[in-house]
């Protein structure tokens, strides 16, 4: 038995005001584990689950995996023609949905596993097995081809066992999930980690009203950890007065890159450890964090492991302990595979090494910090520029609230800097002088040639700056 139901913590969901101990969950669970067979679910079966964060979300996700099943988790919030793109990919025995009817049309039966399905709860323990699949999760392909990440079960609860050790216990006892429960930072970070191991969750509809009464809903509800992304903190700082209580002590911060200040406005508001993690959906989430009261603040700052090994692959394609070029990270928690992608896989493991994508510097004490992306790196005229490196220095800027770097095509240098900015409240951004400014700050090849001043900056559903919009709007604009 990989995990046992009446161990787990209980889950608040806010929106539905559901309150289950473990007892009450297991008792859900096992009732729709039960309507699953009646429905002629078998172990080792693909189910989609397509819900947003809630108790019930939960109740059948743990049930798709008591029958040793796999769970597709999918955006709810997707259009029909890309939910249905997925689910033709990823041909599951059944679609999990919630109280709103899926907006798709699809092959699979959409099942509600509610108490109007009732039969008599499924008894036994658990069927899951150690390598068996146990999550699918989404990184891109939504409208083209689909790239699924596949866990296993062996893998997912060895990261929630390391991330556990690496957060430790008090803070984990009450815990604000703040993000979808599609993606691997919500689900795996957020939730399931601190709920595998005891400690409670207070689920809550994530957006605008979370970000402007989080520090209400931290006191009210007595909140110790949490973890959520860049953009949020924006609006929190924005919006939300601090918490008061003191019962706040850890936040954690990934999916996308955080800056300096930005971190250190984090820290002031919440007076809490607040750890920069590094993490990617196909390692299972986080796999690495460093906190601010330990390792120091500094952009592109992640800190040491947390379980498995780190290594750089030079420009010559050596790998090295220490130095600088691309990540590569050997982990317990590395996917199976993409889903129906075999050639995928074999791009991005190779022997047992996972090369991430990301450059970065790991010096001799093991600490990772992170300096770019490989497929974000600007080609101008020869002269290589990571965008990362750019946005650091434009957040330092006193009138800069956010920045987004990238590439737009030249015809004389094939490729030319661009910045998108938003200022902050109050300030008023000239292009001309922030290009100046940066003039006598970095080398003439890294300077933003092309400036687009925005009010917000445009966002996935992982709350990452979208950028292929921002390069229509700055295309557009020279039209």
């Amino acid at each position: 038995m990989l995990f046992r139901l009446s161990q787990i913590g209980c889950i608040e969901d806010l929106t539905s005001d559901i309150r289950w101990t473990p007892i009450e969950f297991e008792l859900r669970v096992r009732e729709r584990a039960a309507v699953l067979i009646s429905k002629g679910i078998k172990p080792r079966s693909i189910v989609a689950i397509a819900e947003p964060a809630s108790a019930s979300f939960f109740a059948d996700l743990f049930a798709v995996w008591t029958l040793g099943c796999a769970a597709a988790c999918i955006d709810p919030s997707l259009t029909s023609s890309e939910i249905e793109n997925v689910i033709d990919f990823v041909r599951p025995s059944a679609i999990v949905v919630g109280s709103t009817p899926l907006r798709a049309a699809v092959k699979a039966p959409a099942l509600q596993l509610d108490g109007k399905n009732f039969v008599e709860p499924f008894p036994s323990a658990p069927l899951c097995e150690a390598n068996a699949p146990a999550l699918i999760l989404f990184t891109s392909g939504t409208t083209g081809d689909p790239k699924g990440v596949v866990l296993s079960f062996e893998a997912l609860l060895k990261r929630i066992t390391l991330n556990s050790q690496a957060i430790g216990d008090a803070c984990r006892r009450r815990t604000l999930v703040t993000l979808p429960t599609s993606f691997g930072h919500g689900l795996i970070g957020n939730a399931l980690t601190p709920l595998l191991s005891g400690g409670d969750i207070v689920l809550h509809q994530p957006g605008l009203t979370l970000a402007q009464n989080l520090g209400k809903i931290i006191d009210q509800h007595r909140i110790g950890f949490l973890s959520s992304v860049p953009a949020f903190w924006q609006l929190v700082l924005k919006f939300s007065d601090a918490p008061k209580r003191k019962s706040l002590s850890r936040i954690h911060v990934g999916s996308a890159p955080l800056s300096a200040r930005l971190w250190h406005e984090i820290v002031a508001w919440s007076g809490a450890e607040v750890v920069n993690c590094y993490g990617m959906t196909e390692l299972a989430n986080w796999v690495a964090g460093a906190c601010s009261e330990q390792d120091g603040i500094s952009d592109g700052l992640v800190g040491r492991p947390w379980g498995g090994q780190a290594a750089i692959k030079d420009g010559t394609g050596m790998m090295r302990a220490a130095g600088e070029g691309e990540l590569l990270v050997r982990s317990p928690s590395v996917m199976s595979g993409y889903l129906n992608r075999p050639d995928l896989t074999a791009s991005v493991v190779i022997d047992g090494w996972f090369h991430t994508g990301d450059t970065a510097r790991i010096d001799h004490s093991g600490t990772i910090t992170l300096t770019g992306r490989i497929k974000d790196e600007i080609n101008r005229a020869g002269f290589k520029v990571q965008p990362a490196e750019i946005e650091s220095l434009l957040h330092t800027h006193p009138s800069v609230l956010e920045a987004c770097v990238l590439d737009m095509p030249d015809l004389a240098s094939g490729e030319v800097v661009a910045a998108a900015v938003c200022p902050r409240p109050g300030q008023i951004i000239v292009p001309e002088d922030l290009q100046r400014w940066c003039a006598v700050k970095i080398r003439r090849e890294a300077v933003p040639e092309r400036w687009l001043v925005v009010d917000t900056m445009p966002r996935n559903r992982r709350g990452k700056i979208d950028r292929d919009t921002l390069r229509m709007i700055m295309a557009g604009d020279r039209q």
